[in-house]
């Protein structure tokens, strides 16, 4: 770098950080990307997010914050096109990106951060084109899920795996979200380790706070009962994320004659556009219909409300890479249910901010939703423990150390 701080080219081809996270393919990454081009701002660094244009009406540029910038760029119809089909348009992709360079004076991006496989193919031609070096995080692996799918769904291409071989044997630098995810690169993509950094992901402690009117203002406000324990589910509506577990348990509740708690889906459909008719049908025929609430997914602000109006939120996921919902609800004094899989074991600390459910059995999960539900003095101390956990993760510390690894990916 011929100056102190980094002019970063941040890219993300199939999800745009503009995009509500809960729907499609638009999720966790999506903030991840948002937050840490903000942090990597706040220090100094001038941050261009390149994502693929899905509308005509989309601006080419926007500006989200100072110092960040994200670059709508033309690839292919803006509509109809599924994430499977985009490794066709990838070459389109990035002519757009080098483009956009070759604008600019000679030198003026110092690194490419590319996020999940099909940007970091893309970010593997910008970074060699312009002599700088690749930094990619692969948020999810497919030969990590293709071993934890759940019944139904399909496995992920052999296309996928090899295109994700490439990218980690061609970049410069690894971003691994947690130590777990690190042993997936070193042991399923023989990864070098001494280019594998771990950096945790951070939360908004200021959106996601327990201060707000209360639990029962809160539920008055979003329009919730009450007078029943309430669990949220807060997410895409897929396999992969598993909400048909919590389903079928509140049916395991119910047969058993137990309480049965109201389960609030915040999400919309993703991968297939029946996903979300289907958990329906599925409520209908395990007979909990009338216990189950389906909304759209919210924004930021109004995210953390439902977080504090329930008494547990649940995150059943097959695999995760982190489960930045499970930090961002504990941020709120909510305590956490999560499978004990992947990156959750990071985000969740079991038995101080939530419970890890060994498997997906759904008679399991409706013992232990059930027996939290009753036990109002241990909700009570998991939430305290949920503010306590939640104020470990800083979007600033995922920034500074991403700074350091760019730096040391510049100095090999």
């Amino acid at each position: 770098m011929t100056h102190d701080l980094p002019r970063v080219a941040m890219l993300s081809v199939h999800t745009s950080p503009l995009e509500q996270p809960g729907t499609g393919d638009a999720g966790g990454m999506n903030v991840y990307i948002t937050e840490l081009s903000r942090a990597l701002a706040r220090r100094g660094a001038s941050v261009e997010i390149f994502t693929r244009r899905t509308s005509s009406a989309q601006a080419g540029v926007v500006q989200v914050s100072d110092g960040v910038l994200v670059r709508h760029i033309t690839a292919g119809p803006f509509e109809g096109l599924d994430k499977n089909d985009l490794p066709g348009q990838l070459c389109y992709f990035s002519a757009g990106v080098l483009r956009t360079e070759a604008a600019r004076q000679v030198g003026w991006y110092d690194v490419v951060h590319s996020h999940y496989w099909l940007s970091g193919q893309a970010g593997w031609l910008a970074a060699d084109r312009w002599g700088v070096p690749l930094v990619h995080a692969m948020h999810t692996m497919a030969r990590v899920k293709n071993a934890t799918l759940a019944p139904g769904d399909a496995a992920e291409p052999m296309g996928r795996i090899i295109g994700e071989e490439q990218v980690v044997e061609e970049a410069d630098a690894l971003i691994a979200n947690t130590p777990a995810e690190a042993h997936d690169l070193i042991t399923q993509y023989h990864a070098d380790p001494a280019r594998v950094h771990v950096v945790t992901p951070g939360v908004d402690l200021e959106t996601f706070s327990p201060e707000g009117p209360g639990r029962a203002a809160e539920r008055a406000a979003l329009g919730l009962p009450l007078d029943t324990k309430i669990v949220l589910f807060a997410g895409r509506v897929q396999l992969l994320k598993a909400p048909d577990v919590l389903i079928r348990a509140l049916g395991v509740l119910a047969d058993h004659g137990e309480p049965v708690p109201t389960l609030v889906v915040l999400g919309g459909p993703s991968g297939r556009p029946t996903a979300l008719r289907e958990l329906e049908a599925l409520a209908y025929q395990v007979g909990v219909s009338e216990h189950v609430v389906f909304h759209p997914p919210v924004g930021r602000t109004e995210l953390a409300r439902w977080f504090r109006a329930a008494d547990v939120v649940a995150v059943p996921s097959r695999s995760e890479s982190f489960g930045l919902v499970a930090v961002e609800a504990q941020a709120c004094g909510t305590p956490v249910v999560a499978a004990d899989v992947g990156g959750l074991r990071t985000a969740v600390a079991d038995g101080v901010s939530g419970i890890l459910v060994p498997d997906h059995d759904p008679s399991r999960w409706a013992r232990t939703l059930g027996d939290l539900l009753r036990d109002d003095a241990r909700r009570a101390d998991l939430a305290r423990g949920a503010v306590r956990v939640a104020a470990e993760f800083s979007w600033d510390a995922t920034a500074e150390q991403t700074l350091e690894v760019y730096s040391s990916a510049v100095r090999a």
